[in-house]
């Protein structure tokens, strides 16, 4: 990370390229969203900490732990509240969230104390219940091209049934219509993504979710996105956009009573 800011289209290269990455991360860190589960993978990986679940100063104080004098906290991305000023600054009453790095988690090794037991996690999802909860219509497959294995329209996918992959075609299409892809047609020329970006995006949306759920198809999806790519480098911006999308979808599928993620 440089300037305090995270590299996101680093860490999305790492999670693509490096088969294991999401699944261990997700492991450890399953209570935070994806880009801040790589986040805390990346720095633990690169201060040699061993990959562990992390807390706050004070949710490690409540399960009976203290922090070590003098260990460095891992930085992740939250959500800040600022208060709009005028000119005199004076507070307008308005305010606005930013996303900022803010250093405030341990891992246990960082920390002593009681024994703690960690529940490790593997990600639930269930089709149906994403569908539903994403406003989006699975109807049937009627292109006359054999070689198409799904396509998305407006707020509908549809999946060849005879598609090499269809949870990892599923995942591509839902993707092209959470990311907005399918209403693009509204737009002018200049507003709307290029296709090889549209398809890296949604590509990189399902390796993320076949990736945890452990599916087949990813090294099928690596290349995939490798074709897109062109050798070109994913922006951070565009790895933004994969990150919360693939938070979107996962979570939607996921049994109601689990809680949402940092």
């Amino acid at each position: 990370m440089q300037n305090n800011q995270p590299q996101w289209s680093a860490m999305l290269s790492e999670a693509v390229n490096k088969p294991g990455v999401l699944s261990s991360a997700y492991s450890a860190f399953h209570n935070y969203s994806i880009g801040n589960q790589l986040l805390a993978w990346s720095q633990m990986q690169s201060r040699e900490i061993p990959l562990g679940p992390i807390a706050t100063f004070k949710d490690w104080q409540a399960k009976g732990r203290q922090v070590r004098k003098g260990e460095k906290a891992i930085e992740l991305v939250m959500p800040v509240t600022i208060n709009r000023k005028d000119e005199s600054g004076e507070k307008t009453g308005d305010v606005f969230t930013l996303f900022a790095m803010k250093p405030r988690w341990f891992a246990l090794s960082q920390t002593d104390g009681e024994d703690y037991e960690h529940e490790a996690k593997s990600p639930e999802w269930d089709a149906a219940t994403a569908l539903d909860a994403l406003g989006i219509t699975e109807v049937p497959y009627n292109s006359t091209d054999g070689n198409c294995q799904g396509y998305a329209t407006g707020s509908s996918i549809s999946i060849n049934p005879v598609a090499a992959l269809p949870h990892k075609t599923r995942f591509h299409e839902i993707a092209h219509v959470v990311l907005g892809h399918t209403k693009e047609h509204d737009m002018h020329d200049n507003e709307r993504t290029p296709r090889d970006v549209r398809e890296v995006e949604a590509e990189s949306v399902a390796y993320i979710c076949i990736s945890l759920l452990g599916l087949p198809g990813q090294e099928e999806s690596r290349g995939y996105i490798q074709h897109w790519l062109g050798g070109d480098k994913i922006e951070d911006k565009t790895a933004q956009r994969i990150f919360a999308a693939a938070n979107k979808i996962l979570d939607a599928g996921k049994p109601t009573t689990q809680g949402a993620r940092a």
